[in-house]
């Protein structure tokens, strides 16, 4: 319903000023009343805390894997990229290019575009290659 204690009770605040009460049946709690009330603000603010403190440790946790040297997110390709490209510039389709090296088509349009944006000696040959050509 909320993502913080002030937003709940936002959300509270303005169902009030509506006329909406809100019951919750799973928790017997009407805020309604000021018991009731004060029951959601707690619940909702530990709540809140124990969101926090997950964050925490899980920006701990990243923290010290990367100081150990562990890799955060999925591993590079381990493929020959100039060769990827070479293939795709010498006439083969994606689909051809992307089975012989086993990897998927999205990968070698994305090698592509990266050595196109670098400056090397085989991206401005594929750039000629694989430039639309103009009809006279």
């Amino acid at each position: 319903m909320a993502r913080s204690v002030k937003h709940f009770l936002e959300v509270l605040d303005e169902l009030s000023r509506l006329n909406i009460s809100f019951i919750s049946f799973r928790e017997n709690v009407d805020t309604d009343s000021a018991l009731g009330r004060a029951m959601v603000i707690i619940v909702a603010a530990i709540a809140e805390l124990e969101r926090s403190l997950i964050v925490e440790r899980v920006r701990a946790g990243m923290r010290r894997a990367k100081l150990e040297g562990r890799q955060i997110g999925r591993a590079r390709l381990d493929i020959d990229r100039r060769q990827v490209v070479l293939d795709r510039c010498s006439g083969m389709s994606l689909t051809v290019v992307a089975r012989k090296h086993s990897i998927s088509r999205a990968s070698v349009c994305r090698l592509m575009k990266e050595t196109c944006a670098n400056s090397d000696p085989v991206s401005l040959a594929c750039a000629g290659a694989l430039a639309p050509q103009a009809h006279l």
